[in-house]
Formats: C-alpha cells, sequence, structure tokens
C-alpha cells in the first residue's frame, strides 16, 4: 500500500496537534500501534513462518556456552513479545535444532514443543502456545555444526595462528534460525542482551558492546540497546587482541594479523567522521571490525558495532578498503533502515554501493571513486549477461520475485550496482545538494525501522521528485525497479586514469613489450582495469610475459589475482594448477570462488579438475559458500 507512510505521517501530526487533549502517554501508545500497523499493512515476508500481525517478540534474553570439542552451541533463549493480538500462540522459524523444553512465565509447566515441518531451505515452523498475560517465552535447544548453516566450527590449523579453534556466525540471510530460534525477518527488529561461555584462552565477541581483551572467565557478557534484525544477530569466538584505531574505531585480529590489520584500516576513522558529514551521527556508538580467518564467505558482514571482514581485504597497501567504507556505509542504509523484505534488498546494497562511493571520493578523491564506479559498471554488464544467458532475466529487476525461492538467490550484483547507478542518477539529475538533503532526512526520519519500495516510493515522490515534474520523467524509477536490464538513462563515467591503462594495454597488444608498459602509479582499480581489458584469448607466450613482469599468479593482493586467474585458467596458462589449487582450498569467500571454478569448467579437462580441487576445499568452505559451489559443480 503505497499510501501507508503519508497517512502515518498526518497521524503523527494530528496527535502533535492535539496533544494538550490526548496526553503524552496516549500518544506514545498510538504512535506505537501505528508503527505496527505499518508492519502489517505493507508487506508479508515470504521467507518466515512469523505472523507479525498477532504476536513478536521484542527482546533476547541469550545464554549460550560454546563447545569446541562436541561443536556445539548449547543455548537457552529467552523473548519478551508483544501479543498484539491476544492470540494463543506465537510462530518462530527454526531449522535443524535440536530443542530440549519450551517455557513461558505465567506458566509452571514445560510446554508442549510443536514444530511443523516445512520447506527444507527455510525449515520448520516452531508453536509456541502463549496467553494474553504471557510476557516471556523461553527456549532451551542445541545448534551443532552440521546442521547449523549459520555457524562455521574451524580446526586451529584452519587460523591464522594455527593454535587454537575458531568460531564464526554468517546469519544472512535467513540462516540465523539454525542457530537460534527466532522470527527469522528482516522486518522483525529486537534488542539483546547475551550471556556466552566460551574456553578461557579464547574471546567472544558479538554485533553487541564488546569487551577489547579476555578475561579470566571465559564468560562474556554483551548488550544491544538498539533494535536489529536477526540477520545482524553475530557471534565470533577466537584467539583475538584488539587495537584501537581512533576515538570510536578498532579492530579485532588474531595476534598475527592484529597489526597488518592496524594498518590496512588505519584511516577508518576518517572514514566515519566522513560518513557523519554526509549524511548524519553514527548510531552505534562504535566502529570496529574483526578479521576472520579466510574461510568466511563474503567480503565482509554489516553486523551492528563490529563488521565481520576477510583476511583477503588485508593487500599491505590499504587499497582494497572500499571494501570497509561499504561495510560502514551499511550502519545507515540496511542496518538504521532496514528493507522489509529480502526482495527489497535493493534498498539496502544500491544505497550502501553509492555511499560507500561518496566517502571514498571524499578520503581518496573524485578519480579514485571514478574508478570504482566503473568497476561497478563492468560487473553490472557481466552479471547481467550471465542472468539473461541463464535465463534468469527477471532478476535483474531491482525488485526482484524470490516467492517459493532462497533468498540467496537475490544476493546477485543486481541490487548493489544496478542500484549504485540509479542512486547515481537521483544525484546527477536533482543535484548533489538537494540529494544529500533528501538522504540525510531519509535516515533520519526512518532509523530504526523497515522499508519497503513501494514506500520509499511513495516517500521520494512526495520528498523530492513532487518539486520538479521533470526530475520524474528524466530518472523514470518505476522502469530501474521494476523491468529488466539495464536502462538507457545509465549515468556515463569517465576515468582518466583508466583512459591511461587503455593506451598502454594497446600498445602492449600492438607488439609492445610488457616491461615497456607505465605503470609504476598504477593503483588497484587500474591494475583490475587491465587484466579486465586484455584478450580473452591469450598465447602461453602473452600469458607469461606478463605474468613474468607484474607478478600476478603469486601477487600478495587477492583481487588481482583472482581477476587473473579468471582470465587465463580458461586458456590453459601452464604451470598455474598448484597456485589455483592453494588459492582454492584457502580462501572460501564466494565473490572468488564462483567466477574461479566457473573459469575451471572452461578450461580442458576442466569439470574433472574443478572437482578434483573441491573435494580438497570443501571442507574449508562455510556453508554459504559450498551451497553455491555444490550447485555449479553438481557436488552430491
Amino acid at each position: 500500500m503505497r499510501n501507508t507512510l503519508l497517512i502515518l505521517a498526518l497521524a503523527a501530526v494530528s496527535a502533535i496537534s492535539c496533544g494538550t487533549e490526548k496526553g503524552k502517554e496516549q500518544i506514545e501508545q498510538e504512535t506505537a500501534m501505528n508503527e505496527r500497523n505499518n508492519l502489517e499493512l505493507d508487506y508479508s515476508d515470504h521467507h518466515s513462518y512469523l505472523k507479525p500481525k498477532e504476536a513478536v517478540v521484542k527482546h533476547l534474553n541469550w545464554k549460550a556456552t560454546i563447545d569446541f570439542n562436541q561443536k556445539t552451541l548449547a543455548a537457552t533463549a529467552t523473548y519478551t513479545i508483544d501479543n498484539i493480538k491476544g492470540v494463543d500462540t506465537i510462530y518462530l522459524d527454526v531449522r535443524n535444532l535440536a530443542i530440549n523444553k519450551v517455557n513461558r512465565d505465567d506458566s509452571q509447566k514445560d510446554l508442549d514443543i510443536v514444530v511443523h515441518k516445512k520447506e527444507p531451505f527455510l525449515g520448520d515452523q516452531l508453536a509456541i502456545p502463549i496467553t494474553a498475560a504471557t510476557k516471556t517465552i523461553s527456549i532451551n535447544y542445541v545448534a551443532n555444526a552440521e546442521g547449523a548453516d549459520a555457524l562455521q566450527f574451524l580446526n586451529p590449523v584452519q587460523t591464522a595462528g594455527k593454535k587454537h579453534p575458531f568460531l564464526f556466525t554468517q546469519s544472512q540471510a535467513i540462516l540465523a534460525r539454525t542457530w537460534l530460534p527466532c522470527q527469522d525477518s528482516p522486518g522483525i527488529r529486537f534488542t539483546y542482551e547475551a550471556e556466552v561461555t566460551v574456553p578461557k584462552e579464547l574471546m567472544a565477541l558479538m554485533s553487541a558492546k564488546n569487551p577489547t581483551e579476555k578475561n579470566e572467565s571465559g564468560v562474556y557478557h554483551f548488550t544491544m540497546d538498539q533494535p536489529v534484525p536477526s540477520y545482524l544477530f553475530a557471534l565470533a569466538v577466537g584467539d583475538l587482541e584488539y587495537k584501537s584505531l581512533g576515538k570510536n574505531t578498532g579492530v579485532y585480529a588474531e595476534p598475527s594479523v592484529i597489526e597488518s590489520a592496524a594498518y590496512e584500516f588505519e584511516d577508518m576513522q576518517d572514514m566515519v567522521d566522513t560518513a557523519e558529514t554526509l549524511y548524519g551521527p553514527y548510531q552505534w556508538g562504535v566502529y570496529d571490525v574483526i578479521v576472520l580467518p579466510p574461510s568466511f564467505p563474503f567480503g565482509g558482514m554489516e553486523n551492528p558495532r563490529l563488521t565481520f571482514a576477510t583476511p583477503t581485504i588485508i593487500a599491505g597497501d590499504k587499497s582494497l578498503t572500499a571494501l570497509i567504507a561499504h561495510e560502514l556505509a551499511h550502519s545507515w542504509s540496511g542496518n538504521l533502515v532496514t528493507n522489509a523484505t529480502w526482495e527489497d534488498i535493493w534498498l539496502n546494497e544500491g544505497f550502501t554501493v553509492y555511499f560507500e562511493n561518496r566517502i571514498m571520493e571524499e578520503i581518496f578523491g573524485a578519480d579514485f571513486a571514478n574508478m570504482l564506479a566503473l568497476l561497478s559498471y563492468q560487473d553490472l554488464q557481466d552479471e547481467i549477461k550471465w542472468l539473461n544467458s541463464e535465463n534468469r532475466s527477471a532478476d535483474t529487476r531491482l525488485r526482484v520475485d524470490l516467492e517459493g525461492r532462497n533468498p540467496d538467490d537475490g544476493l546477485t550484483g543486481i541490487p548493489y550496482d544496478k542500484g549504485f547507478f540509479l542512486m547515481k542518477l537521483m544525484e546527477e539529475t536533482v543535484g548533489r545538494e538537494e540529494w544529500d538533503n533528501f538522504l540525510k532526512t531519509y535516515f533520519d526520519t526512518f532509523k530504526f525501522k523497515v522499508m519497503t519500495t513501494d514506500s520509499f516510493l511513495d516517500y521520494l515522490d512526495k520528498e523530492l521528485l513532487s518539486k520538479n515534474p521533470e526530475w520524474e520523467t528524466t530518472i523514470q524509477p518505476n522502469k530501474w525497479i521494476f523491468e529488466e536490464g539495464l536502462p538507457e538513462n545509465c549515468p556515463k563515467i569517465t576515468s582518466t586514469k583508466f583512459e591511461a591503462v587503455e593506451r598502454e594495454l594497446t600498445k602492449w597488444t600492438n607488439g609492445g613489450k610488457a616491461s615497456a608498459i607505465e605503470s609504476s602509479e598504477w593503483v588497484t582499480p587500474q591494475w583490475l582495469h587491465f587484466i579486465n581489458l586484455i584478450n580473452d584469448t591469450l598465447s602461453q607466450e602473452q600469458m607469461s610475459e606478463l605474468d613474468a613482469t607484474f607478478g600476478f599468479t603469486q601477487s600478495g593482493n587477492s583481487e588481482i589475482k583472482a581477476a587473473w586467474f579468471e582470465k587465463v585458467i580458461p586458456n590453459n596458462y601452464a604451470g598455474l594448477e598448484n597456485a589455483v589449487e592453494e588459492f582454492l582450498i584457502e580462501v572460501g569467500r564466494r565473490k572468488f570462488l564462483t567466477p574461479i571454478y566457473k573459469a575451471l569448467l572452461k578450461s580442458e579437462g576442466g569439470l574433472s579438475a574443478a572437482k578434483a580441487i573441491y573435494e580438497k576445499a570443501r571442507p574449508n568452505y562455510h556453508a554459504v559458500s559450498s551451497e553455491s559451489m555444490d550447485k555449479l559443480l553438481g557436488y552430491k
């Protein structure tokens, strides 16, 4: 219902104007009811069994014990609930959890455990009987490594230090239910407090207020006062140290990694300060990053107060820290204003890529930001081409239909890159100052709330496009959001630095020597552009010359190395096998795995070679990555 937000805004104004008659308490009650009605009326979530019109969770008290020997997490989750309609049942999402008992505060007896078996990837529906008087429900359960896809227990040899085990979680999109009984929808937010017991030699961290050093008991306490959705409920346990980087920034990592991580991320405080000047105060207190072992399936995960990051962004020259800017930007777009469902994920990612680009422009200059934008455009073109080849052209829309599908299917490059260029088009059309004012007000107006595509379009119409009828005609937001492909009015971005790369590549292609390429001042985006533009059918001599000159195969920059592998593997570059196998076994980041395994499939004996490597590498991968690679390689 695209007029819901306007109705609510008018209702709020009316309530304020009548404040002397109604009283503050009644106004607050009506405001809460309006917010709840907004939740009911605006959307439904295909990927959760909750019934938000009836009963929802509001606060979580969580106590857990981590057992690395058994690779289990034993916990009790106690929720404060809001029984909106006075119903007799509240519904939660669970998947592969061993539930021992269920209780509620207004009953002395253990409740019957009723689990309704549902769809495999969605898990099951946990039905808990309640009354109108019920204030809290409590679930005692165990999650284990085999069934909980969100959890990855690592043996010491899989860590940087090789001495202690490690555990981390990855809950996005709907994996929180594999380690926490919850209403696993991005539209349901709750505050939480937690107590986690771990081996004394390790430290526990969560997406909450965190310790900065180990204690002697192995028992850690956490609070998260701001409401968060379940996919941002996160835990990491390992041999960790902390190093402050500024007034409210810092980094956690294993002892052997902490100094290199601190150097790589030393601009992080500048990023936070820059982001605040653009779009308003940082609402989460501190912004820390934890560098995880290389099996982490993503570049980063924007868990509040503690971004989870892959070590593959530590290049030694700060050249890959755009990822930190991206995860920081999520503190506004995503964490602060959250997509109501996974079909609206572009509202998180498109805004965030745009915001990331603005942060990088402020810190490193417009030339650098333009190079990142052009790489984004190249990725977008490739993604559209691939989706079309897979008969998934409908997934090139920003607002994608995911009913009956795993929401992970929607996490393509489309919401990121197509979303970014829509934001860029809006900026260019209305002017940067007008656009920044709109975004700043948007984040402030809807902080700690959820947003749907339709509600955003209502707000966009009312607060921005209505000021000038030509703006909507120029932008055509509905075409961008609801139609396939890339509209013709996509912004055109140029880069003099990329043009210089192209000139050098032309010289080499026309018979020049690789050693004559003027590349001493090139930064990572330029190298990526160079590799991306290399002819797809290089000879052995050409590949050897480039590799001998620039050391791509042994590069310490994972982005450059992965791009090189993707380019030369299909050409059967001799002597590459060991390097590719080592990389695929060590690194579990899905962004790299998918294109490299695809490249292997194009090479001679590709399928057997890919499967042989995968057999060795798969145990090191998080379930998020292994599930995708299983499908790609037909692994059973």
